[in-house]
């Protein structure tokens, strides 16, 4: 005995690739093993979601890696970048307020408070001041 639908799935593939849709699902029952099997079809279609990201400047992104390193006394091969979070480093609240003063003075930009509960990773404090230097100009 078989049994057809024609339902519709969407999904969307990791970074930015083309969106697929599942079309003519065929759910099939097989009355003498008692099993059932779902045939289906994939169709690629264009992306119809507008994604937008705030990626700072990969220069941004090192300058503030080498000022985390700096407050937070890290040994030199200590491995730094855009994912790191503060807290795997090692940071507690002090040391995060005190790389937040830092990126401060390096940038020559002043983060709110409710701006500076926000950053949990480089990437974020990077994005951060990005935003705020482009407010600044």
């Amino acid at each position: 005995m078989a049994a057809s639908t024609n339902s519709l799935i969407s999904m969307q593939s990791r970074s930015g690739m083309a969106a697929s849709r599942i079309c003519s699902l065929k759910p099939v029952s097989v009355s003498n093993q008692g099993r059932s099997f779902l045939s289906f079809g994939f169709r690629s279609m264009p992306a119809r979601s507008l994604r937008v990201s705030c990626a700072a400047k990969p220069e941004t992104v090192e300058k503030v890696c080498e000022i985390v390193k700096k407050q937070l006394a890290l040994a030199e091969g200590t491995p730094v970048n855009g994912e790191s979070k503060f807290t795997t480093l090692g940071a507690d609240s002090l040391d995060t307020v005190e790389i937040v003063m830092g990126l401060e003075e390096a940038f020559g930009i002043s983060v709110e408070e409710e701006s500076a509960q926000s950053i949990a990773t480089v990437q974020d404090a990077a994005d951060l001041i990005e935003k705020l230097v482009e407010k600044k100009d």
